[in-house]
């Protein structure tokens, strides 16, 4: 009886340690679980774009989640398009690329490549069948997507076979350039070819062309990352061990057939290809861009309207070294293009300063120095178009020339100035779309997303345009009516 005792106390208190234990380790195995971002781009199917819930998916993107599912580590995507991941990924900015990166010496200087793990060449596409190869190409002009291998290769080639290289910022607008007859044949991964045709993209692959050399994929990392590297290696090597690996790849290509997954998904969202059916199917996609286009307009415009009345004070004040410094601040900013500065603020300065910038506050700070400069221009014109004669007759009586600038001056200059004010917030709402390049949600880069999946470029576009000038009509609508209010 004494030993039953003993047994159950004994295996209570066995029992009572195990609840304690395991909890621990989960936590521990959790705590231990190392979150990395990985940049990819949103517009090469079939490795990585994005679908209709704005979730990055393809090749690349299904192969590293089951590898860090395996390895036990997390992912959070970033979408920011190829060369804003590659230029992430410089800055430090990220920890990695999957974005079908071709692994090439020069990359390798700069960045950790895992294991390769896919193959594939470049290959030319053409919307005239007659174009069966290179030498059919001279005088004429071909498309290529920029920073890619295949950019690479045709600029090798073109001097050779007498062609002219156009570069694009994506494979939909390069296909366009293509199907509109601006460009002849357009060159990318034989794989990215395929896919596109298969979704409706009217090219042929090029009969006779000789596939060069064909190239290998690998995720890309800083060199500081060698730990994470064997963890991907470790993992990728397991997947194709166990045949998870082949899977993956199989329901993105398929056999080459149009029956793979990956191109019956395509199709079967977006069934109906009518305008008012993309319309009806991407309306929640375009409405998420939409709120972010005008998340950055508003949150933008307030601080340049700040930072652009302080600079804009700054330059009529009789001080010479303050409106040096205002006249600096407009010219610089103003001279500056927005999209050299949005890349500048997201990838130069981290280098510069060691700290990551995350993309939406470099978007609202390029927008405020850029429109933050013009705001200041125009509040600078606005005090200097009032008669000059207010000032003296103020400072006559004994007012101050602060008095004098906020009870006379200003009055008036901003009377002046409101049509313009609605006029920069105008100006701002179409300038964020230039902010796509650092990967922001907005409009535009919504747009770029829902082309890449249904290859519907013409009508995307149609409609994203339709939004633009429905809010800009409506902006304008309210700068007529506060003008006839300021001037009644």
């Amino acid at each position: 009886m004494k030993q039953n005792k003993f047994v159950w106390l004994l295996a209570a208190l066995v029992a009572c340690v195990v609840a304690w234990w395991v909890p621990q380790q989960e936590q521990s195995v959790h705590a231990a679980e190392q979150t990395y971002t990985i940049g990819t781009d949103t517009t090469f199917s079939p490795f990585a774009f994005t679908n209709k819930k704005n979730q990055s998916v393809g090749i690349d993107i299904d192969l590293l989640d089951a590898i860090a599912k395996k390895e036990g580590f997390k992912i959070q995507w970033k979408q920011l398009g190829f060369d804003g991941a590659v230029q992430a990924l410089q800055a430090k900015q990220i920890d990695g690329v999957a974005a079908g990166m071709s692994i090439t010496p020069e990359r390798q200087k700069t960045f950790l490549f895992s294991h390769p793990y896919y193959k594939s060449g470049t290959y030319m596409a053409v919307k005239d069948q007659h174009i069966k190869d290179l030498k059919d190409l001279r005088g004429k002009k071909v498309a290529v997507k920029t920073g890619t291998t295949a950019a690479d290769y045709a600029n090798s080639m073109k001097k050779k076979y007498g062609f002219r290289v156009v570069t694009f910022d994506s494979d939909d607008n390069m296909y366009q350039d293509v199907l509109t007859g601006n460009t002849v044949a357009c060159f990318e991964d034989k794989p990215v070819l395929q896919y596109a045709i298969a979704n409706g993209i009217k090219l042929h692959l090029a009969k006779d062309f000789k596939e060069p050399d064909a190239g290998t994929y690998g995720f890309a990392f800083q060199k500081s990352e060698g730990a994470l590297v064997k963890k991907v290696n470790a993992g990728l090597k397991a997947l194709k061990a166990n045949g998870q690996y082949a899977k993956i790849v199989a329901k993105y290509v398929g056999n080459g057939s149009q029956k793979s997954q990956a191109r019956r998904t395509a199709t079967q969202t977006e069934s109906d290809r009518s305008f008012f059916g993309l319309l009806k199917a991407n309306a929640g996609t375009l409405t998420s861009g939409l709120g972010k286009t005008m998340e950055l307009t508003v949150v933008g415009i307030v601080c340049a309207t700040v930072v652009g009345i302080l600079m804009g004070l700054l330059g009529v004040l009789p001080n010479a070294f303050a409106r040096g410094v205002a006249n600096t601040f407009i010219y610089i900013f103003r001279g500056l293009p927005l999209m050299v500065l949005a890349l500048f603020i997201y990838t130069g300065v981290p280098t510069l300063i060691g700290t990551k910038v995350p993309a939406f506050i470099a978007g609202i700070i390029t927008l405020t120095l850029n429109e933050g400069a013009y705001t200041a221009a125009f509040v600078k014109g606005g005090i200097k178009a009032v008669d000059v004669g207010q000032m003296e007759a103020a400072r006559s009586l004994g007012l101050t020339w602060g008095k004098t600038m906020k009870r006379v001056v200003l009055p008036q200059g901003i009377r002046i100035m409101i049509p313009s004010f609605i006029n920069q917030f105008i100006i701002t709402l179409k300038d964020t779309s230039i902010l796509s390049v650092i990967g922001l949600l907005e409009l535009t880069q919504t747009g770029k997303i829902i082309v890449a999946r249904n290859m519907e470029g013409f009508k995307i576009w149609t409609m994203v345009a339709l939004i633009y000038v429905i809010i800009i009509t409506l902006l304008t609508w309210l700068s007529n009516w506060v003008q006839k209010k300021v001037h009644a």
